[in-house]
């Protein structure tokens, strides 16, 4: 490590005398969660609203690309954002994520077609991809990682009561008023944050350095982008064995190939590989991944299989799937106050939130195989959520804690990234499996927008519908089991590091080893 970076970490805010006090902490974190508010909120709003952007713009055949342009530009720039703070501060990157996101939503809002709604949804999702990566590197920045379990417990919260009031407000505002003010309604609330979290952050950051890896952001950028979007076409938009697949994954390859031999010669590398030489990190990496791949993957088809398996209607579906969020809700609240701060361990409850959530995995496989009924369906639903809620927020601290200073930011936004990454493999993955499920029986591709389908079909096909349905999602629950299990395995492997009291680093991080 160079002097300059040495400075740096003696520099920023970790010494006693320059800890903020609870006021200015509550003040910061209450603007982060209006912040993070804003990019949890904007998904499930948003696709409430897809069918009155069809009947007014058109181009039904692209409509999914309204999702999945936010989706891979929010993912893919999520490391930028953190090795950009970690060069020129937390505040200036937090104020260009939030302004990105409001032109992003103000053009959203202008849309006059299909097309340049993607592409300006594709602009918000720039902005977006820094709210969570800086929102959880400013809590770690504030808040030392033995009393952060509060904190980054309030993030997972935030997204989880978002995920719940989205469709619901997104309903509203399309009904009284248009689909367009469903972006416009990002700009009071974003100008809120801005003003919040002007106010209250102004502890200072020693930048270490001002160099920019331009050619190494661009190379990650492509890698990345390529690898996403084989993910979000591959099967559906293109066969798995097109050329367009083909040359996406080559692309995508030889850019992350370009990639690895550039960072290895640049000093000041976009994403620096001595970061994987942290065990605590890459272990981390792995079990966020393959959390987020079981828990989106399978929870995607709960709405489907609640209205076409379990024959209720898609209001009523909402209600069902909540209890997964409020799983996710008090787990994470539980920890942060309570367990996290007693026992100054992060590993034992993540351990038992990875085997509650097997276990309700194949609970709910189980369920769906053998026609159970809402009694045994529900209650594995909130354990799920119970047990994943201790993940993420945990994991975070864990990478917080054993990263130096200076690799703070660049590692909390790329440990996002592989949770956003496994999460989107999880929905390829899981819609592959249906796909494959249903192929060759004639049935009426079902989705949760045309679940009615199967009510212009025969009573016959309909009972036949039923069973293969049943038997895809059983399938689906029975791969997040296995996938879910496969991060509990590897989350074994994570050493315990004992958590600092204060910000200053360990003298001996096994965390490294």
């Amino acid at each position: 490590m160079t002097t300059g970076k040495q400075n740096t970490v003696a520099a920023a805010p970790q010494d006693g005398a320059g800890q903020p006090d609870r006021r200015e902490i509550r003040a910061v974190i209450l603007g982060l969660m209006i912040v993070l508010g804003l990019g949890a909120i904007d998904q499930s709003i948003v696709a409430t609203a897809l069918p009155r952007i069809v009947s007014d713009l058109g181009g039904i055949t692209h409509l999914s690309w309204v999702v999945s342009a936010y989706v891979l530009a929010s993912t893919s720039t999520m490391p930028l954002y953190g090795k950009l703070s970690d060069q020129y501060g937390r505040k200036p990157l937090i104020y260009v994520a939030i302004l990105i996101f409001l032109l992003g939503s103000v053009l959203s809002g202008a849309a006059q077609s299909l097309l340049q709604l993607i592409i300006f949804r594709a602009i918000q999702g720039i902005g977006a991809g820094g709210l969570l990566p800086l929102a959880q590197i400013i809590i770690g920045d504030l808040v030392p990682p033995a009393q952060r379990g509060r904190s980054q417990g309030s993030i997972a919260a935030v997204f989880a009561v978002c995920s719940v009031i989205g469709p619901v407000l997104g309903g509203v505002i399309t009904d009284l008023l248009s689909w367009h003010w469903i972006f416009y309604v990002n700009l009071p609330v974003g100008a809120v944050a801005l003003v919040m979290i002007g106010r209250a952050l102004k502890r200072p950051h020693q930048s270490h350095s001002r160099r920019i890896d331009y050619l190494g952001a661009a190379l990650l950028t492509i890698s990345t982008t390529s690898f996403l979007l084989v993910l979000a076409l591959g099967g559906s938009e293109w066969p798995w064995n097109s050329p367009n697949i083909i040359g996406l994954v080559a692309l995508a390859l030889v850019a992350g190939i370009f990639f690895v031999f550039h960072v290895r010669r640049e000093p000041e590398p976009v994403l620096p590989l001595d970061l994987f030489n942290n065990r605590t990190f890459v272990i981390a990496s792995v079990v966020m991944a393959l959390a987020f791949m079981g828990m989106l993957g399978a929870s995607l088809f709960f709405p489907l299989f609640f209205q076409v398996v379990m024959g209720v209607s898609a209001a009523h579906s909402g209600f069902l799937t909540g209890p997964l969020m409020i799983g996710v809700v008090i787990s994470s609240m539980v920890n942060g106050r309570v367990l996290l701060p007693r026992s100054g361990r992060y590993k034992p409850a993540q351990v038992f939130g990875l085997t509650l959530a097997t276990i309700a995995f194949a609970v709910l496989s189980w369920g769906a195989a053998t026609s159970q009924g809402f009694v045994v369906i529900e209650p594995a639903v909130f354990a799920l959520g119970l047990g994943l809620g201790l993940v993420m927020p945990n994991m975070t601290i864990a990478v917080q804690n054993a990263l130096p200073f200076t690799h703070r930011g660049v590692g909390t936004a790329t440990l996002a990234f592989f949770r956003s990454l496994g999460g989107l493999i999880g929905v390829t993955g899981s819609g592959a499996i249906l796909a494959r499920q249903v192929s060759g029986m004639n049935l009426p591709p079902l989705t949760e927008g045309n679940v009615g389908a199967l009510a212009n079909v025969s009573p016959e096909t309909q009972a036949a519908a039923l069973v293969v349905y049943r038997r895809a999602v059983a399938t689906t629950f029975t791969a997040g089991t296995i996938i879910v299990l496969l991060a509990l395995i590897v989350l074994f492997f994570l050493p315990e590091v004992p958590l600092r009291t204060h910000h200053g680093e360990h003298k001996d991080q096994p965390g490294k080893r």
